[in-house]
């Protein structure tokens, strides 16, 4: 009976202080707790037309393919048509990473803030309905303050208090540049001020909105295969939309980037972010965090390494200098320890001589004292008191208390040894 209570009642008490304990506790292990605050999204998110937005979404949670992709659309500006879908094909990007190579400025922008690129896909992953109930927020206080409006590049369409974007021609879209604290009126939010990008060559206007030249829907549009779904708060995909803008694309070779079928929800596939690590406990738990090689390749692409996000040699070459960086800095730390422990070693050393010194003085001082009795005795002592002393000497050659000692034994066997040798030691000699 008394074990059955000892174990009992402890677990007993345990039970009520977990059920007890503030929520905060418990949802910092789970996903309950919200990763981005309301603030941070608002801060994040921009009004773009519904179906680029969809694709930025979607790209935005691999932005390592990102720095890829704005690189390759630089490096080659002057595909088009079948010889870009054939580049497009070559690479393992995620198919709304390639849509955007149609728009040069917006890779750029996401390639250029990759801060931002990197917290718009951790939100979107941990929060995908907050983040898409966003968008349609700031749609609305845009449009409340008269600068959300149907243009010749845009159209602007209010369906049961959801707020569409779409393209004014279905054949060019146009990506709008603008000044959120402008365009929303007051920021409810001075503490985390919205993000907002201006592209090169741009010149403010006194209108709300600007647009740059329009974008054809090219061969890279056929990977835009994202739809915006505002009632349920996501992003749904269907691999045969676009299908008349390219159709040489091998969409069977998607199936494992896309839902079953190629239609449906949108699914993040983890291989395509290419070991950047996630935000957050529980979408880490969801997607399985990044082996630490893979961490290590990530943040060199990041700090500048522009051959590590092109191709696989070039990859391996940052990953073994990011290996050679951290074993020299091991190395160096090794050396710091050893250099540590050698002085702490030879402090101690010198402590302990000092300590031997002082106890070897007195007691040279008073074998000094007793050498010339042991002297006009014989020659031995002479020669043992003599290679103590040299000993002694030997050991610590640093110590001036050492030396005074060594100095006043000579001086004591000068004075009491010289005498012994005069009175009885030569006429010992002699017989």
């Amino acid at each position: 009976m008394f074990t059955k209570n000892f174990f009992a009642r402890p677990l007993a008490w345990a039970m009520i202080l977990l059920l007890a304990a503030p929520p905060v506790v418990l949802t910092q292990q789970g996903s309950a707790a919200p990763v981005f605050k309301q603030e941070e999204l608002d801060q994040l998110l921009a009004l773009y037309p519904d179906s680029l937005i969809a694709q930025i979404l979607m790209a935005s949670t691999y932005p390592l393919e990102v720095v890829q992709a704005d690189r390759f659309a630089k490096q080659n500006a002057s595909l088009k048509g079948d010889a870009l879908t054939k580049s497009l094909e070559s690479q393992s990007w995620d198919p709304s990473v390639k849509s955007l190579v149609n728009f040069p400025q917006v890779l750029t922008m996401m390639n250029e803030k990759l801060d931002w690129t990197q917290k718009l896909g951790d939100a979107f992953l941990a929060q995908q309905k907050p983040v898409m109930d966003t968008i349609q927020s700031l749609r609305a206080k845009a449009q409340a303050a008269g600068n959300l409006k149907t243009t010749k590049e845009q159209t602007v369409i209010v369906e049961q208090k959801i707020i569409k974007i779409e393209p004014a021609s279905p054949q060019v879209i146009y990506v709008p540049t603008y000044n959120p604290t402008v365009v929303y009126g007051a920021w409810a939010y001075p503490a985390y001020p919205p993000y907002y990008y201006y592209p090169p060559g741009y010149v403010a206007t006194t209108a709300a909105f600007s647009f740059a030249a329009g974008v054809a829907m090219g061969a890279a549009w056929g990977y835009a295969w994202g739809n915006t779904n505002w009632n349920g708060g996501s992003v749904n995909i269907n691999n045969s939309q676009n299908i008349n803008i390219n159709n040489n694309i091998n969409r069977n070779a998607y199936a494992q980037q896309l839902p079953a079928g190629g239609q449906g929800n949108w699914q993040h596939n983890p291989a395509n972010r290419k070991g950047v690590p996630y935000n957050g406990q529980a979408v880490q738990q969801r997607y399985n965090q990044a082996t630490p090689s893979q961490q290590v390749q990530a943040r060199q692409a990041y700090r500048g390494y522009t051959g590590s996000a092109l191709t696989p040699a070039e990859q391996q070459q940052a990953q073994q200098r990011a290996q050679q960086q951290q074993t020299g800095q091991q190395a160096q730390q090794t050396r710091q320890q050893q250099t540590a422990q050698q002085g702490q070693q030879q402090q101690k050393a010198q402590q302990a001589q000092e300590a031997r010194g002082g106890g070897q003085a007195r007691t040279s001082e008073a074998a000094g004292s007793r050498g010339g009795a042991n002297q006009s005795g014989g020659g031995g002592d002479r020669s043992g008191f003599a290679s103590r002393g040299g000993a002694f000497e030997g050991v610590d050659r640093g110590g001036s208390s050492a030396r005074s000692a060594s100095q006043r034994g000579s001086a004591s066997r000068s004075s009491g040894g010289g005498a012994a040798r005069s009175s009885g030691g030569g006429g010992g000699r002699r017989r």
